[in-house]
């Protein structure tokens, strides 16, 4: 069993040797799992809707508000392909900074390792992940964040095999969570108290200090679970996912003194 306390004590000393590219990193992270909506455009439309342009006659009117729609949809299309195809390839690429960066120095080269590698799937698979959870919510809210919590992995599974089939990725994360949810969701609990403080901060705290705190304990845990999945045979040949997932990881051996006084 492990212990929070623990997966935390080696997110800190991770972080000390990585701490200006986990926290751009992150940053990234930040940005791209934020999104692209905005109320600006909406509110626009409103004004112009209601009347907020009066002195033009109808036809004009409406011409004009459909321009306005259109170049919203336009936006609004442009701005859903860049999820797809920008924004999820490129959160397993954070996750796989994060992972390189437990065991030796990361490059921030690999913020652009899934458009090189294997990337059409990695796309498909994070759309499915996406498109699961979403439509597990339809069925009010439980079911739906239940779902996210055992689909947490499958970024971490594609940063180290990015070619896996999607059902073997989604089948490992449920493998790698089952009897964790609850556990994954106190850890997140845990770092309520500094969530807070980051808002009276402005942010300030959780871009230089909170988010890449948290993201390098998100790795500890996946590494733990990583690790027990093989431990109980799910990885080993001739298991249920057997050749589906690398064992070695996407790391080389850690320099010499990168893990000196390493909390264990």
């Amino acid at each position: 069993m492990w212990r929070r306390s623990e997966l935390k004590d080696r997110a800190k000393w991770v972080l000390k040797n990585c701490y200006w590219k986990a926290v751009l990193v992150s940053l990234v992270l930040s940005v791209i799992s934020g999104g692209l909506t905005s109320s600006a455009s909406t509110t626009r439309t409103r004004n112009v809707i209601n009347g907020g342009y009066p002195e033009y006659g109808m036809e004009t009117f409406s011409a004009f508000t459909t321009v306005i729609l259109s170049f919203i949809a336009i936006f609004g299309i442009l701005g859903i392909a860049l999820g797809i195809f920008v924004f999820l390839p490129l959160e397993v690429n954070t996750r796989r900074f994060f992972i390189i960066s437990r065991v030796q120095p990361a490059d921030i080269n690999e913020l652009g390792f899934s458009f090189k590698n294997s990337y059409l799937n990695v796309v498909k698979v994070q759309f499915l992940r996406r498109l699961f959870t979403s439509l597990w919510s339809l069925l009010f809210v439980i079911p739906g964040f239940i779902k996210s919590y055992e689909y947490r992995m499958i970024p971490y599974i594609l940063a180290e095999s990015p070619g896996i089939d999607y059902r073997d990725a989604f089948r490992i994360s449920k493998d790698m969570m089952y009897g964790e949810k609850w556990n994954a969701f106190v850890l997140d609990l845990s770092f309520l108290g500094w969530q807070v403080l980051s808002a009276f901060t402005c942010g300030l705290l959780a871009v230089f200090y909170v988010n890449p705190y948290v993201n390098l304990t998100d790795v500890e845990l996946y590494d733990t679970l990583k690790r027990k999945f093989f431990e109980t045979g799910n990885g080993n040949p001739g298991g249920q996912n057997a050749g589906a997932y690398q064992q070695s990881g996407t790391y080389e051996q850690a320099p010499d003194g990168y893990g000196e006084n390493r909390p264990q």
